[in-house]
């Protein structure tokens, strides 16, 4: 029977569709045991789909209240989706060690094409193709090898500099990406991008979630299923996570993504529990 859980949430406070509390009722109602607010964390600039500066200490306090309220009913917990822009901004640096999160997910939504960290500098893997299609043509000269090599360094650099504890959909450039010429998911180019990425989560001691936002609507998981035998040949430890932004959506795709980990041989998923994390049989 699979616990249920999911440690990567939207609401509000960032680009997600409803209030906090929203999504722990809908949580409850599907039976879930432990359930984590990972809002999108404040950039150097402002966009529509990250939470501001000046929002966090009431997204602290009001996550904090939430889990009195609902304390014993289900196990809540305060994380922020904390991006890896470049040295200077990433889940390493002192702004966000020091907040008082109960743990920490690292992911690349953006790509700087310019050393000045502001939004008309950056290239989003994770919008509307159309817009992917062009900044690979106007910032990578049509060459979608170019853009997906850099995600992944961005991405090594992130685990690299450490202070997370779960990589998040960690190859979603795919997304995107295979709509473009030149990119294929089983090209050795890219497989061999993919792999050294994974061997050095392995190497970090970090977690990787199932992340299936994507999995009823596009059939993907990320990571592809295709790079699951190697997580499991490497002992990397595994949660399922919806990343949610409506509430309705808490439990989307966790039936599918647990029979898949059935089927490559999966025995656990890692959980939150009692504030520690532990490996729970599937």
């Amino acid at each position: 029977m699979m616990y249920l859980s999911n440690y990567h949430s939207h609401s509000l406070f960032c680009d997600g569709r409803s209030t906090p509390e929203d999504f722990v009722k809908f949580a409850l109602s599907a039976g879930f045991k432990a359930y984590g607010f990972s809002s999108h964390s404040p950039l150097p600039f402002e966009t529509n789909w990250n939470m501001s500066a000046s929002d966090l200490t009431a997204y602290l306090e009001h996550t904090a209240y939430l889990k009195e309220k609902y304390k014993g009913r289900i196990e809540l917990y305060t994380s922020l989706e904390i991006d890896y822009l470049d040295e200077t901004y990433n889940p390493s640096i002192s702004y966000f060690r020091e907040m008082p999160l109960d743990y920490r997910i690292g992911s690349v939504h953006l790509i700087p094409v310019a050393r000045k960290l502001v939004e008309t500098n950056m290239v989003s893997i994770d919008g509307p193709f159309e817009a992917f299609a062009k900044a690979v043509e106007i910032h990578f000269g049509g060459d979608v090898k170019r853009l997906v090599r850099r995600y992944y360094g961005s991405s090594m650099r992130m685990v690299e500099a450490g202070d997370i504890d779960i990589v998040g959909h960690m190859d979603k450039i795919y997304m995107n990406g295979q709509q473009c010429a030149g990119f294929s998911l089983d090209s050795d180019w890219y497989t061999a991008l993919v792999k050294d990425y994974i061997h050095l989560i392995a190497e970090k001691n970090l977690m990787v979630e199932i992340n299936t936002k994507n999995l009823i609507r596009r059939q993907h998981t990320y990571p592809h299923r295709m790079f699951f035998s190697l997580l499991k040949e490497l002992d990397i430890p595994v949660m399922v996570n919806s990343d949610c932004h409506f509430p309705h959506l808490v439990n989307d795709g966790r039936k599918e993504a647990f029979e898949l980990l059935h089927a490559y041989g999966f025995k656990s998923t890692r959980e939150l529990i009692g504030g520690k994390w532990t490996d729970v049989p599937l």
